[in-house]
């Protein structure tokens, strides 16, 4: 048996009213094959249903193509575009023509576009369904959709959970959910809030992927101008040559390739908030350009005389020690200075080890989400050994180096739990510079091992003090020694007092 399957559009009804055919009758009419029944779904026009199911058989007859059945089926839809109604419908009716027929042909132009799509993805899936579509003048055009939704779903998936593995974590961008239980998270988030609700500028330092681009967010969002243009800058990023041009705008003809007037990204923020990221990477040059604006309030564009006054406030960040590099004349002492009136210093992630487990607890729901959009994903929690494991870890490249190897030890796992082992395989090896220091003595030379012996030991006791709370038990384990009266006696001899 040959079948069609269709729904009832308007123009189909409105040309049959005015004795014309569309796209169900030209299809009925025309394809090569008769078809012994045309199935038609419909929800509106239902005082025409009848007179087009005896308009479309006589059509038929009167070309020699008589059909044993032609049907309007009525089907229940919460409106033309709710594609899990027309789903429910469209997904019974194509599977049991597909059953019943040699050949099921679905119509590709009558109905609305969530009827179509869903008719062709539950189409695809059956071994005898072809594809037609209807011209407007009425031409016959076969359809070929040489798609495998099923790999181009998955292949869409794993891009998309790939994506989320080497993107920065999307953090919510507010101080109330800013993860902040520790104690010196708690006073940084504290200052920020007091930051966000006045206009001076702002200095974010911090180490490599400790958050400073989302704490920057947070302020803006929580700010006075949080309904006005928010433009990110990535200083190191931008090139030497139009770095110029890309901060401050040109004119046209300025340059080469100038062909026409172009704001800079100032001017762009104008009324709202820019945040220079790596603020330590500008060249001296565009420093003194820089200075000028916030001092005055005024960009010069590239080959241009004359000034634009911008109201825009300044939030930088920098993982760089600016103070060394001021003393080496690499950054500009004057914009330091009109840089950092507010400084926020965002503590690395190994001082802040109480948040690990909130962090991690997102992290880990924010993997889990990117990976259920492929059906073969398995949906994964850490072990309480290996959390216990990984907030052990120095993490030097803080939230940023977690969350990559989170999504290292999420994507390379097939068991529901990750085991400190999955953990362990996924974190980079890194070599410790320290370690990697050669001595060489020269006969006559004279040091003082015990002095940098007891240098050394003292900055790991007071690490693993403050690591644990002041916990003396838990600090001892932490460096090996045998009992917390060892650790004891090694504040004692090196002049370690802690209140607790």
């Amino acid at each position: 048996m040959n079948s069609l399957f269709t729904w009832l559009g308007k123009t189909d009804v409105e040309n049959m009213r005015e004795g014309n055919i569309a796209a169900i009758a030209t299809i009925a009419l025309k394809h090569p094959e008769p078809f012994d029944k045309v199935i038609i779904l419909a929800n509106a026009y239902e005082v025409h249903w009848e007179k087009y199911k005896s308009w479309l058989q006589n059509k038929l007859e009167m070309a020699g193509r008589p059909c044993q059945t032609v049907q309007i089926i009525p089907v229940h839809i919460n409106s033309p575009i709710d594609y899990a109604s027309i789903h429910l419908e469209a997904e019974k009716w194509i599977s049991k023509l597909s059953k019943e027929s040699s050949k099921l042909c679905i119509s590709l132009t009558s109905g609305t576009p969530a009827m179509i799509s869903l008719s062709i993805l539950i189409g695809k899936g059956k071994s005898n369904t072809s594809f037609l579509q209807a011209s407007p003048q009425n031409e016959l055009i076969p359809t070929e959709i040489p798609v495998d939704f099923v790999k181009e779903y998955k292949h869409s998936a794993q891009k998309n959970q790939a994506a989320k593995a080497v993107t920065k974590p999307n953090f919510k961008q507010s101080f109330a959910n800013l993860t902040s239980e520790s104690k010196e998270m708690k006073e940084v988030v504290g200052l920020a809030e007091n930051l966000s609700q006045t206009e001076v500028p702002i200095l974010i330092l911090g180490e490599t992927g400790t958050g400073k681009e989302v704490m920057a967010q947070a302020i803006r969002s929580a700010g006075l101008r949080n309904d006005k243009p928010f433009i990110t800058v990535n200083c190191g990023a931008l090139p030497e040559t139009v770095v110029d041009s890309i901060l401050f705008g040109h004119v046209k003809g300025a340059f080469t390739g100038a062909v026409s007037d172009k704001k800079g990204l100032f001017e762009q923020a104008d009324g709202g908030t820019i945040f220079l990221d790596e603020v330590g990477e500008l060249t001296p040059e565009i420093q003194v350009k820089l200075l000028r604006t916030l001092q005055q309030g005024e960009v010069t564009r590239v080959g241009d005389d004359k000034t634009i006054s911008v109201d825009v406030r300044v939030i930088a960040a920098t993982h760089r020690n600016l103070v060394k590099m001021m003393d080496a004349g690499d950054f500009r002492e004057d914009l330091f200075y009109r840089l950092a009136v507010g400084i926020i210093r965002i503590p690395p992630l190994r001082v802040r080890r109480t948040d690990l487990p909130i962090i991690l607890r997102e992290l880990t729901a924010r993997i889990n989400q990117a990976g259920s959009l492929n059906p073969d994903y398995i949906p994964k929690q850490l072990s309480n050994e290996a959390i216990d494991y990984i907030s052990k870890l120095r993490w030097k490249g803080n939230i940023r180096e977690l969350w990559n190897t989170l999504n290292r030890a999420f994507i390379t796992t097939n068991q529901k739990i990750i085991e400190t082992g999955d953990v362990a395989n996924s974190v980079i090896k890194r070599d410790d510079a320290t370690a990697a220091l050669d001595v060489t003595l020269v006969y006559g030379d004279s040091i003082n091992i015990e002095q940098m012996v007891d240098k050394y030991r003292k900055k790991y006791v007071l690490a693993a003090l403050s690591a644990c709370g002041n916990n003396y038990t838990k600090a001892a384990r932490m460096l090996g020694l045998k009992s917390h009266q060892r650790l004891k006696d090694w504040m004692s001899k090196l002049e370690i007092e802690i209140d607790k």
